[in-house]
């Protein structure tokens, strides 16, 4: 991997760890707003987030509280949802694929941890993920393609 590409991924990995952290409070649990969450569709333009942003949930992961599955699970969510973002840079599905992954799957895991309705935490988690994703990540890629 080249440097500079192995460097993208290193500041990645690193923002994503640092604004899930420093917005802590709200972004673990059954209801969150994880503003990190911006970052899953850099995919559409620099390949080595695939694997940046895996990392980077993992570690956020790690003091986030919710234990193993929170995790592993929240990492290979976001790692397949990093994935399907990559191969599908050139349509709607780009933006969508993070927004219905960790609405869906993450859910599972959070109705079982808490005992709550699933389909409500299908909606609050979906609902969460789509204000990240539109209201920051798509400027977000708007503004990297214009600049990089």
């Amino acid at each position: 991997m080249k440097t500079k590409k192995l460097a993208r991924g290193a500041a990645i990995t690193a923002l994503y760890i640092a604004i899930t952290y420093f917005l802590a409070p709200v972004s673990f649990g059954p209801i969150q707003f994880r503003a990190a969450e911006a970052l899953t569709v850099l995919p559409i333009i620099f390949p080595e987030a695939v694997p940046a942003l895996f990392l980077g949930v993992l570690l956020a992961n790690i003091i986030g509280g919710l234990g193993m599955v929170d995790i592993i699970g929240g990492s290979l969510v976001t790692l397949l949802a990093a994935y399907v973002t990559y191969k599908n840079r050139n349509n709607i599905i780009a933006y969508l694929s993070p927004i219905l992954f960790n609405a869906f799957l993450i859910s599972i895991y959070l109705h079982l941890l808490f005992s709550l309705p699933y389909w409500l935490t299908v909606l609050q988690i979906g609902a969460s993920e789509a204000v990240v994703v539109v209201i920051l990540g798509i400027p977000l890629v708007k503004y990297l393609k214009q600049h990089f």
